[in-house]
């Protein structure tokens, strides 16, 4: 497996990514991921929709509590075409828990928690923490990588609008 030092950094200090590094136009690699029903939620049962692959670290700390509650916002906006899914190590009965006192239900969220089987897909796991890196992907409906936004600084927010106008040009 691939190893990226220093690609993001937390509070500045240079962080390494795990897995391969993916690039708009790629295949979206298919993965499998738990629901908060703690079924199995692969990439593929999506196919014929735009996805939008929101990874964060934690939904319990305040900027994944910001990036998640924005896609939720936009998310009847975009229609039901759109398809949006939040990704973190968090257990899913935390993020079910999460979802109910913050009263996200437009975004659904998943679990990397068994095999971080996203995190590596993606190159998204972080090896120092056993956590995701904060990324954005937009997935069009045949399958292929639209937008891939891996943010610098775990602390900072993505780039809203970038995503939201790679989503509008699909759908």
């Amino acid at each position: 497996m691939e190893e990226r030092p220093g690609v993001i950094t937390f509070q500045e200090q240079p962080l390494t990514l795990l897995g391969n590094e993916v690039r708009v136009g790629d295949a979206a690699p298919d993965f499998t991921a738990t629901g908060t029903d703690l079924g199995p939620v692969t990439l593929s049962e999506h196919r014929g929709k735009v996805v939008i692959l929101s990874s964060v670290p934690s939904l319990d700390t305040p900027v994944c509590d910001a990036q998640t509650r924005r896609f939720n916002a936009e998310a009847a906006a975009l229609g039901d075409d759109v398809k949006i899914l939040t990704i973190s190590m968090d257990l899913p009965f935390a993020q079910a828990r999460w979802c109910g006192m913050a009263g996200v239900d437009a975004v659904k969220t998943l679990s990397d928690h068994r095999d971080a089987a996203f995190g590596r897909a993606y190159g998204v796991l972080i090896k120092e923490l056993r956590l995701l890196a904060r990324a954005v992907f937009v997935v069009d409906r045949s399958g292929t990588l639209r937008c891939v936004q891996v943010v610098g600084e775990i602390t900072d927010e993505p780039d809203y609008e970038a995503v939201l106008r790679a989503v509008r040009e699909l759908v």
